[in-house]
């Protein structure tokens, strides 16, 4: 039998969309309870980073160390669900960044020129970082995007994939 480019093509995406479904767990990815994520915390530390922003300023994780919370969101230009969860990005930096809330997008090998248009179309109001080699991409272990990682004031990682973010958002940005 003799598939055409299309039929390969829609092959090779349904026996992912399947691979992923079996392999992957239902709870993969999803928010862990508060005082789960402060037992997690402390067994993963942040690897730090140091990437250009689209102005050409350096981007270093680690200066927030101490100071504030980091919400690390991995994209690209090409991604419809990154596209998709653009909205909800901007609610999260709209409710949060005035509670302290570092968010940076970082995305992942592409150009510049082509992330500067993309991130000026979408009016993204956070900073964005190229990882021009997907080497920050590939020390977090991103597998799929958009990703999110939410790493504490002190460094270290609450969650990955975070789906439901904002209980957890609310948790650490308490008022005292």
């Amino acid at each position: 039998m003799v598939y055409t480019d299309g039929w390969k093509k829609f092959l090779m995406v349904a026996a992912l969309t399947v691979a992923c479904h079996l392999l992957i767990p239902a709870e993969a990815g999803s928010a862990p309870k508060p005082r789960e994520a402060a037992k997690t915390a402390i067994a993963e530390k942040a690897p730090d980073f140091v990437l250009k922003d689209l102005n050409g300023r350096r981007y270093r994780l680690s200066d927030f160390k101490g100071k504030q919370p980091v919400l690390i969101i991995f994209s690209t230009t090409w991604c419809p669900s990154c596209r998709e969860e653009i909205p909800h990005f901007k609610s999260i930096h709209a409710t949060y960044a005035k509670r302290g809330l570092e968010i940076v997008n970082v995305d992942i090998q592409e150009s510049q020129e082509k992330v500067a248009k993309f991130t000026a179309r979408y009016g993204l109001p956070y900073r964005v970082v190229l990882d021009e080699d997907g080497d920050v991409s590939g020390i977090y272990d991103i597998r799929g995007v958009p990703s999110m990682v939410l790493i504490d004031k002190n460094g270290n990682i609450l969650c990955r994939q975070c789906r439901e973010i904002e209980p957890l958002l609310e948790t650490i940005l308490k008022k005292k």
